[in-house]
């Protein structure tokens, strides 16, 4: 009986099994350990240590495909979310397993922090990148404002790299933000601007640094109707970020149409472009000042 209502189903229903078949799962990272870094020392030739925060929801963690081979430059090192210790950066730049063996590990994979990092880096070749990983998928802008719990988080975390990189005077640089698709609805998109304007005032006064770089950038238009509108909408308040707050720069994405297969998560090509965009932004701001 069951197994005719099984065929039945998909018979009738293929839509709905094809549907859940085109949603990818990231591949689990491979091979272990993290390589750990003395952050009181800059790396042979670097001169400046600069940090910079990486926060948003899962298309900041990223969900690409990660390369076969993890990367090892020694100008690029991140805090890692499970220890807050110092590494080698590498995807997932947001692993949440243990660093010696990767346990309990997520989906997370390719975002944009490291192609922005070596972006940043080859325009400097006497400065070194220190990344502190902050998003969380599927994340609201209501958990990123002050005294709410990832805010928190992320503030903690930045003001603890500070303290770990006194030694080599290492200064916060810049905020790349990569938010919004739990917002992009019609009861939430109304408070967007000035949630989002809050909190890049209150992380500015938190870290007394009043003209921190902060960079957002575009959410994925590859929904359909009528999720685009909403998604859309969002949109146009990211990319009018700039001329209400001060420092401040948004990436304009909404080209990119490739995705890990849910029309969500940006693929690995994606997430590397979004990056250098990132980089591009981020060094355009710092020249005004």
């Amino acid at each position: 009986m069951h197994r005719t209502i099984a065929i039945l189903l998909l018979a009738l229903c293929p839509s709905l099994f094809a549907q859940k078949a085109k949603k990818a799962a990231t591949p689990p990272p491979t091979k272990p350990p993290l390589e750990a870094v003395d952050i009181t020392k800059l790396p042979e030739g670097a001169t400046q240590l600069d940090l910079f925060l990486l926060m948003g929801q899962s298309n900041m963690k990223g969900r690409g495909v990660m390369p076969e081979e993890p990367k090892r430059d020694p100008r690029i090192v991140m805090m890692h979310l499970k220890d807050d210790q110092w590494y080698l950066a590498r995807h997932p730049l947001h692993l949440t397993g243990d660093a010696k063996t990767f346990q309990g590990h997520d989906n997370a994979g390719v975002g944009p922090g490291l192609a922005f990092a070596e972006a940043i880096a080859a325009a400097n070749p006497k400065l070194a990148i220190g990344l502190v990983p902050c998003a969380v998928g599927g994340s609201s802008i209501k958990l990123w404002q002050k005294d709410a719990k990832l805010y928190e988080e992320g503030l903690r975390r930045a003001k603890l790299a500070m303290q770990t990189t006194v030694p080599v005077k290492a200064r916060i640089r810049g905020v790349i933000w990569l938010q919004g698709e739990a917002n992009a609805n019609p009861q939430e998109l109304p408070q967007h601007t000035e949630r989002l304007r809050a909190m890049i005032e209150a992380l500015r006064a938190d870290l007394a640094l009043p003209e921190l770089p902060f960079i957002a950038c575009t959410i994925g238009e590859m929904k359909p109707e009528p999720l685009l509108t909403n998604l859309k909408a969002m949109n146009e308040i990211q990319l009018a970020l700039p001329k209400s707050v001060p420092h401040t720069a948004c990436v304009d994405a909404r080209d990119l149409k490739t995705h890990i297969g849910d029309a969500v998560h940006f693929d690995t090509a994606a997430q590397n472009e979004i990056g250098k965009r990132f980089a591009a932004k981020l060094l355009e701001l710092l020249s005004q000042k």
